[in-house]
C-alpha cells in the first residue's frame, strides 16, 4: 500500500472525493470522515464585493513541517485514524478553493473535533501570508483576534494578532 502524504501545498485546485478517498483507503476501520472545504471570499472584513483576489505565499519546506507538527498534534490529542492537509498558494479568485481539512476516524464526534483543532492550528500557526487586491490597492492580511480566541479555545496560546 502506498501511503499518501499527509500534507500538501499547491497552486493547482483539488477534489474532495479524491482526497477523502485516499484518506480512506485500505482502512476499514475508519467510521467517520469530517472535512472543512475554506474558500476565497470577495470581501473581508464585512465589506462586499472588494476583494479582486487573494494571492497566498509560504516558504517551502517549513510550512510542510509546521502542519506536519499540527497533524501529529491531532493525532496525539483525538483517537483519529488519518488527516490530511491541502493548501493552496498562488493567486486566487473569489470562490477557489483555497484548504481542505480532512480527518477520519472510527467515530464522527472525534472526527469533527480533530478537524475544527486543526483548522484552528492552521489559520493561527502556520506560515503563511495572504495579500488581497481590492480597488484600493493591495494590501497585506493582519492575523485575527478571533483566530486566536478559536485557538486557545483548545489550551494552546497563540499572540499574531
Amino acid at each position: 500500500m502506498i501511503r499518501q502524504p499527509r500534507v500538501r501545498i499547491q497552486s493547482g485546485d483539488f477534489d474532495l472525493s479524491t482526497e477523502v478517498a485516499a484518506l480512506r483507503v485500505d482502512d476499514p476501520a475508519v467510521g467517520a470522515v469530517a472535512s472543512f472545504i475554506g474558500t476565497v471570499r470577495d470581501r473581508n472584513l464585512g465589506t462586499a464585493g472588494e476583494v479582486g483576489t487573494l494571492e497566498l505565499e509560504h516558504y517551502p519546506g517549513m510550512t510542510e513541517k509546521a502542519i506536519e507538527a499540527m497533524i501529529d498534534a491531532a493525532m496525539m490529542r483525538f483517537d483519529i485514524r488519518a488527516a490530511r492537509v491541502v493548501h493552496r498558494v498562488g493567486l486566487l479568485l473569489p470562490c477557489d478553493q483555497i484548504v481542505l481539512v480532512a480527518v477520519s476516524s472510527a467515530h464522527r464526534g472525534q472526527a469533527f473535533q480533530a478537524c475544527e483543532f486543526l483548522m484552528d492550528y492552521l489559520k493561527t500557526q502556520a506560515p503563511f501570508w495572504k495579500k488581497e487586491s481590492t480597488p484600493a490597492g493591495a494590501h497585506w492580511v493582519d492575523a485575527r483576534v478571533a483566530d486566536d480566541a478559536a485557538l486557545a479555545r483548545w489550551g494552546i496560546s497563540a499572540s499574531n494578532a
